[in-house]
């Protein structure tokens, strides 16, 4: 058997639902402690379906080449995996990513004794740090023109406005906004809220600002979801050429795809996105002198230095300062 040959997982006696066809013969090689260990860890400790066929990659490339390099599951050291990462053709977040999944998947073999120590805890790259975030802010004058366009003469018009406002005016992820369901909008004391779910078990409430909440109201009114049963979904898919809505949830794609036509209908530049709204909320915010903690809390970010990608202010500064070069 070759060095990237995988053993069919149905001659395992532990079954890997989120691998990709076979456990690593090097695993198997392990033992059947060792293949629990790899079905429990993308089965049991990864809920992300993207971080867990992300961290499969990783694990499986550096498996594949540790065998390659003739080396058993408990021989592999913090060496192997520097010389892995310096062999790496992936970009310096890639090699990042992949040693989170490294430490991570070994750490559970140092749990199980199948180890002695974590050969990837103290692997290191080259320092990696990003001051701004790649993507572009829409202006507040692109927003409004954006927001004006939209014909609301009918249901979809209607939905459209009311997502891409909800978009700016909670700063949430179409994803999350995707997830809302017609008993999320609910009121407390005087105050309309919406309940998000967020990334990672989040759970956010927040308030509606006024021209929101008559968005919203319209968008309801006329769609019939007042008389929905409460875990209906808010934002519902549309049968276009017959501007109606179906009974299915929009999800977090259709809600780029929509928000995508509704610039290209505006003449408004491509390369703006849904994520483009949070930007401009949060860097409108920080403008006005909102506390960066505050700003983190609505963004749904656990870390202050995540928020801060979404910053843009510091780009302003930058640019005035070069156009004074007088040279």
């Amino acid at each position: 058997m070759s060095s990237g040959d995988l053993v069919p997982v149905g001659k395992s006696k532990a079954l890997a639902r989120g691998d990709s066809g076979g456990l690593p013969a090097i695993v198997v090689d392990a033992g059947v402690a060792a293949e629990t260990a790899w079905a429990d860890f993308f089965d049991g400790t990864l809920a992300n379906g993207h971080t867990r066929a992300a961290y499969n990659r990783a694990v499986r490339g550096f498996l594949a080449w540790a065998q390659e390099q003739g080396r058993a599951l408990h021989q592999i050291t913090a060496g192997d995996v520097g010389r892995y990462l310096r062999q790496h053709p992936g970009s310096l977040p890639t090699k990042k990513q992949h040693i989170a999944a490294l430490r991570r998947f070994f750490d559970l073999l140092v749990e199980r004794h199948l180890v002695i120590l974590n050969p990837a805890a103290v692997a290191k790259t080259e320092r990696y740090q990003v001051l701004e975030g790649k993507t572009p802010k829409i202006s507040h004058q692109q927003a409004r023109t954006l927001l004006a366009a939209i014909d609301v003469d009918d249901v979809v018009g209607l939905r459209d406005r009311a997502v891409i406002a909800t978009l700016i005016y909670t700063a949430a992820r179409a994803g999350a906004v995707a997830k809302l369901r017609v008993q999320d909008l609910h009121r407390s004391d005087e105050q309309w809220l919406l309940h998000f779910d967020d990334k990672r078990g989040k759970s956010r409430e927040i308030p509606v600002r006024h021209d929101l909440e008559g968005f919203l109201r319209q968008y309801m009114g006329m769609s019939g979801a007042d008389d929905e049963p409460k875990e209906s979904p808010l934002f519902r898919t549309a049968v276009r050429n017959e501007r109606r809505l179906t009974a299915r949830a929009m999800t977090g794609q259709d809600i780029c795809l929509m928000v995508k036509r509704r610039l290209e209908r505006a003449s408004l530049p491509g390369d703006l996105s849904p994520h483009s709204f949070r930007v401009a909320t949060a860097t409108d915010l920080l403008e006005q002198g909102v506390p960066v903690e505050d700003v983190q809390y609505l963004l749904g970010h656990s870390d202050p230095r995540t928020t801060r990608l979404y910053d843009r202010r510091e780009q302003k500064v930058t640019r005035n300062l070069v156009e004074r070069i007088s040279i």
